[in-house]
């Protein structure tokens, strides 16, 4: 058993430390601001909005443990052991939270830690580690040896087993690369943008130009143009107290604006244009995220059909397979016997009428008891609710005595008795 580390010594890690991360766990969002990942997920709207989307929709998932009894059935675990801790990992997470913590770090940092941990004697657990603490070690190619945690309360060392590793693909190290880095480029112009509208915001209109000086006006000399330059960007330049306000002009002096208006510039279109490539760089649909412009019912009845199966799926299945490889061999002697399984049939099959119409279709009569039906409607059972209503014409494949339509009981004698003949001889 790798779970060894007690939940004690978890918390005795304290928080994460606050040390400024190397390139490329930074961005230069300016010549003079730099932002790691998770200050990126903190500002960037679009960054948070797609990764909590993402989140969000794999947390509320249910995620089962299952036994193979052959080649077509299966068994679903709720007793079992390592069923119960991904239910509950441990006593001050839920499973919702645990999920999408994990789903953001991965989101966010293209890997994730989980540590095993000893909740009592009795029972495991597991613990998220913020990927921005966690340092894997060791030569090895194929996978860490180790990993180094710092927290402010000191620095641990945790065996390779201890740990459930989750990350991407990093080129020649077993490591992830964040997907932000693609957007490095993308996410800094809508930085700079964002700065721009906030100046312009606080000071009113800011016009950029030039200054034209009458022909007539007194000569400057070198020192009074110097004086009027230094002064001029001190106060109405970059950033600068009086940035965007109205400047006060001497000699007749004539300001000629040359630049793009704010709406020129088109501010809320390029918004749009960030949120759409961060969206496109997770793989998810535009109108999920809000972007309607080309936007249908149809249209988006099927993206959300594609979100859970082209999207959120590859995800789904690298936690499955993760959780399989590195978990189940520590409950189970035979792991292969065993698998999770994330619960995609509430969000696939539809709404409860095209669902029930498709059932009904397919078994050839109904599928659900008066007292099934009470229940949806939170209302109580009655007696003779339990079975099904068949329908008067409705039979089963080699039924002998078929009801006809319209005799309760099958009796022929039922029947009405055919009118008399009453044609003329």
């Amino acid at each position: 058993m790798a779970f060894v580390a007690s939940a004690g010594s978890v918390q005795a890690l304290s928080r994460a430390t606050r040390y400024a991360l190397a390139p490329p766990a930074r961005l230069q969002l300016s010549s003079t601001y730099y932002a790691d990942y998770a200050e990126i997920y903190r500002t960037q709207e679009s960054v948070r909005t797609v990764v909590s989307f993402l989140a969000r929709n794999v947390a509320q998932l249910g995620l089962h443990m299952f036994e193979r009894v052959g080649d077509a059935d299966r068994r679903r675990l709720n007793d079992h052991p390592m069923a119960l801790m991904l239910r509950q990992p441990n006593p001050w997470t839920t499973k919702y939270r645990f999920i999408q913590a994990l789903v953001c770090d991965f989101a966010i940092y293209d890997r994730a830690y989980w540590l095993k941990t000893r909740i009592s004697p009795e029972a495991n657990g597991l613990v998220r580690i913020p990927p921005q603490i966690v340092t894997p070690e060791g030569d090895n190619w194929l996978t860490p040896n180790g990993f180094q945690v710092d927290g402010t309360s000191g620095r641990t060392i945790y065996p390779a087993d201890e740990i459930v590793y989750f990350r991407g693909y990093g080129l020649d190290k077993d490591v992830g690369i964040s997907p932000l880095e693609a957007l490095r480029r993308t996410l800094r112009e809508e930085f700079a943008a964002s700065e721009m509208r906030e100046q312009v915001m606080r000071n009113g209109a800011r016009m950029s130009g030039y200054l034209e000086r009458p022909k007539d006006a007194p000569e400057w000399s070198d020192t009074a143009r110097d004086r009027f330059k230094r002064n001029w960007q001190a106060q109405y330049s970059g950033a600068g107290p009086g940035a965007g306000g109205t400047p006060i002009l001497e000699d007749g002096m004539q300001f000629k604006p040359v630049s793009q208006t704010a709406r020129d510039l088109q501010y809320i279109e390029s918004r749009k244009l960030t949120r759409e490539e961060v969206a496109a760089a997770y793989f998810i649909p535009p109108p999920m995220i809000g972007i309607l412009d080309n936007a249908t019912f149809s249209n988006i009845t099927e993206q959300h059909k594609m979100l859970y199966q082209d999207c959120l799926a590859p995800i789904l299945v690298m936690v499955q397979e993760e959780i399989e490889l590195q978990l189940l061999k520590d409950f189970e002697p035979q792991p292969m016997r065993f698998y999770v399984e994330f619960n995609m049939r509430e969000k696939l099959t539809g709404s409860f009428e095209e669902r029930a119409d498709a059932i009904q279709k397919a078994v050839g009569g109904p599928t659900m008891t008066v007292n099934e039906a009470r229940a949806l409607d939170n209302r109580p059972p009655i007696e003779g609710g339990d079975n099904l209503i068949v329908p008067l014409n409705v039979t089963q494949n080699g039924d002998q005595s078929p009801i006809p339509a319209g005799t309760p009981d099958g009796n022929e004698d039922d029947l009405p008795a055919d009118p008399p003949d009453e044609t003329p001889a």
